[in-house]
């Protein structure tokens, strides 16, 4: 089926406590393509600048299933930038600086070859942008969005707009607390279920995800990564997105069992993201090395009966 995203391509450079890499390819709507095209064809809608490293169109190409007519390249502006510095626990991390480049200038325009698709996700962007990408697809089987604190500050009006026409909403756990004002994280999920999606799905990190659907609410353990396999958690959270989405779009199916599902999916293709800078694990990814990680993982979190 047909799966589209658009969110940000950026340029990042990253600092680690034992490395540091400049210029590597980032941002949301590369990470989740990446992730995404592991398990079914996806369209990209996005902008980069005149500045934009002939090896990063190289690296998006080498993907088969990523589809880039949608991507736009502006020779006279600046493509995204993102500076970070992650601290010793590989968890927390302060942002060094932010670029904005194209993402202060129109958004893209939508080929009108992509106008069947019919999952949606929209990547971490201003929310008005968000919006007015999914107005272009009123029949579309499954929209879902991603967002982040700053838009809860500053366009909190537009996100709630957002809310009311998606269908699902990926979140982390201290967004939703202050998005709800609630500290529990399935009684956040389940305040956001009332403003209008009919699932949430709640990234806390290490500590796993939950998914609160409207016919139900399901926990699911992060991969038991050791800590000498993290070298960038940078855009862990945007692959676990493509990885969930990616299944949905190549079964079809949107209950709730099989998008309990898919999250297992979208954390196993995460925790390859975590083994590199950029997207360089994903590139060599195997559907094989994938299958044989979730079979590791099934294992693992299997509970027991009596």
């Amino acid at each position: 089926m047909t799966l589209l995203v658009t969110g940000t391509i950026g340029i990042d450079t990253i600092h680690t406590p034992s490395a540091k890499a400049e210029k590597v390819m980032g941002g949301s709507c590369s990470y989740f393509a990446a992730a995404a095209s592991l398990q079914t064809p996806v369209r990209i809608v996005a902008a980069v600048g005149g500045d934009w490293p002939e090896e990063h169109r190289t690296t998006l190409s080498g993907f088969k299933n990523i589809c880039l007519e949608g991507l736009e390249e502006r020779p006279e502006s600046k493509t995204f930038a993102w500076g970070g510095r992650y601290h010793e626990n590989m968890n927390d991390r302060e942002t060094l600086f932010t670029e904005l480049g194209v993402l202060e200038e129109a958004p893209p325009a939508i080929p009108d070859a992509y106008r069947d698709s019919q999952y949606i996700f929209l990547a971490n962007t201003h929310p008005a942008v968000q919006l007015q990408l999914l107005s272009h697809f009123p029949e579309a089987k499954l929209a879902v969005a991603d967002s982040m604190d700053l838009w809860i500050n500053i366009a909190r009006d537009e996100l709630l707009t957002l809310f009311q026409k998606l269908d699902g909403l990926v979140i982390n756990d201290s967004e939703a607390e202050q998005l709800t004002e609630i500290n529990n994280a399935i009684s956040a999920g389940r305040k956001i279920l009332e403003m209008g999606p009919s699932f949430v799905v709640v990234k806390k990190g290490a500590h796993g995800a939950i998914l609160v659907h409207k016919d139900g609410v399901a926990t699911l353990p992060a991969y038991p990564a050791e800590h000498h396999q993290v070298v960038d958690p940078t855009g862990a959270g945007d692959s676990f997105a493509g990885g969930m989405m990616g299944y949905i779009a190549s079964t079809g199916k949107t209950d709730f069992r099989s998008i309990q599902t898919a999250l297992a999916w979208g954390t196993v293709t995460a925790s390859f993201t975590l083994e590199s800078f950029g997207l360089d694990t994903l590139a060599r990814l195997t559907k094989e090395q994938i299958d044989a990680r979730m079979r590791e993982f099934q294992a693992a979190a299997r509970v027991g009966s009596r």
